[in-house]
């Protein structure tokens, strides 16, 4: 009987197990998740890479990083079973020219990965940068680039010292050619694969999946549950699923009470823990790093009151104003055209349809804010010098960040829909990576919505 009973546990434990993961799509294992990163940074490196160095008219590019100093570029060059630098590890990409592959050395104690061989023995130089400096003038590039920037700070990684020993044993004239690799290094970063935009579907799926969990009566019982609650409960589930995040997610409260939204105390005085309530709308800020990708997404869901089937309509038309916005912004998406250049029509193309929008998206990919053409910030509606200068190339992914101010007369206050959403954009134009939210969540969701 014991072993029956031990049976039937056993059976409905799996049950449960799946009937979870059901809601997810797959996440792979660990060792499945190293495979695919490292043959993404292979094809990377083989198909990718030389274009960009062309494009940028760089021949050799130096990536140096100490460990656990890491440049923000050498950690997208590392194989997966690598978590940091170690000791110090120099990086070299050389293109000998179109038509020939890229030459990929390690000025370090070993290999590292598959694609950058060791190119140092330091028992015959034990002198590291004068091995690198060896190899420099046996290749004689043209120009050779840096990770030096004054302000896109993922393409400014190497440190002072770095580059100071860096210089000290170049010839003078090798010295010359020593520039900013800014543009390639954003390049980089900011540039998707095939591969990579076939999966990321999926991981921005997951983030999506874990916000309509989190806002339904699954975790949220209105007069008991707290905004912390439902924050702390999606920081769990991240690590239930073996995922990671690159922020601490947020939850907040619009209500019918005097108090409007302020952008400065939300990033930087949030309002304590509040038990959320019938006739509430929630908001959560929330993303996941997986297979070194990020999302970034915020959505909205309103609390029924009892007897309501769906939100009230002027809360409804309040959020579709917030999609007029995000219209508005992505139809100014134009290869070439600069950050402050969309920007500037996106507000001006709302304003005329007397929406009162407020816009600030940024690039996403290897990092969740990311290097690439900054759109607005929300302190910034004028636009944003130097990263809003840098142009929109096709293959890039963004946040589409924004927020739609609107008046609620029922409420006598203004409110705020802000949304964020990621989007791809290559030469079909721009699309949503995941779709995007176009009504409000209910929580709970009615069995019977028709019915009363």
């Amino acid at each position: 009987m014991q072993k029956i009973l031990t049976f039937i546990f056993t059976i409905v434990l799996a049950g449960q197990v799946l009937a979870q993961d059901m809601s997810v799509p797959k996440i792979l294992t660990q060792r499945e998740q190293a495979e695919v990163i490292d043959r993404w940074l292979e094809e990377r490196i083989k198909y990718l890479l030389p274009d960009l160095m062309r494009r940028e008219g760089l021949d050799m590019w130096l990536i140096i990083a100490r460990e656990y100093n890491e440049d923000p570029v050498i950690r997208t060059m590392l194989p997966a079973t690598w978590l940091a630098a170690r000791r110090r590890t120099i990086l070299v990409v050389y293109d000998p020219g179109a038509g020939k592959e890229l030459e990929t050395y390690a000025i370090a104690r070993y290999n590292v990965g598959t694609m950058f061989k060791m190119a140092w023995n330091p028992t015959i130089q034990p002198d590291q940068f004068k091995a690198l400096s060896r190899l420099i003038q046996e290749k004689n590039p043209k120009k050779i680039g840096i990770n030096k920037s004054e302000h896109f700070a993922q393409t400014d990684g190497i440190t002072s010292n770095e580059y100071d020993q860096l210089m000290n044993v170049l010839p003078k004239n090798f010295q010359q050619k020593v520039v900013s690799a800014e543009k390639l290094a954003i390049g980089w970063l900011e540039t998707r694969t095939e591969s990579e935009m076939i999966v990321y579907q999926q991981i921005v799926r997951i983030a999506h999946q874990i916000i309509q969990e989190a806002f339904s009566d699954k975790v949220i019982q209105p007069g008991i549950t707290s905004t912390d609650d439902v924050v702390w409960w999606m920081r769990e589930r991240i690590k239930e699923l073996k995922l990671d995040t690159w922020f601490h997610p947020s939850v907040s409260i619009q209500r019918q009470d005097p108090e409007s939204f302020d952008h400065l105390r939300s990033f930087s005085e949030r309002p304590g823990e509040q038990v959320i309530l019938p006739g509430d709308l929630i908001h959560t800020d929330f993303g996941i790093t997986y297979l070194r990708l990020n999302t970034d997404t915020q959505q909205h869901a309103y609390i029924l009151k009892p007897g309501e089937t769906e939100p009230p309509k002027f809360l409804q038309d309040a959020f579709a104003e917030g999609n007029k916005v995000q219209d508005a912004l992505t139809s100014n998406f134009v290869v070439g055209k600069s950050g402050n250049e969309i920007l500037k029509a996106a507000l001006d193309q709302s304003k005329a349809a007397g929406l009162k929008p407020s816009i600030y998206t940024h690039p996403i990919g290897y990092y969740g804010h990311a290097s690439g053409p900054t759109i607005g910030m929300w302190d910034q509606q004028d636009g944003v010098p130097f990263n809003g200068d840098y142009p929109l190339y096709h293959n890039t992914a963004y946040s589409i960040e924004l927020n739609a101010s609107v008046f609620i007369k029922e409420w006598n206050k203004e409110i705020r829909i802000m949304l964020e959403e990621d989007g791809y954009f290559d030469k079909t134009g721009f699309r949503y990576i995941d779709g995007r939210q176009k009504e409000l969540m209910v929580i709970p969701r009615p069995m019977f919505p028709n019915g009363k």
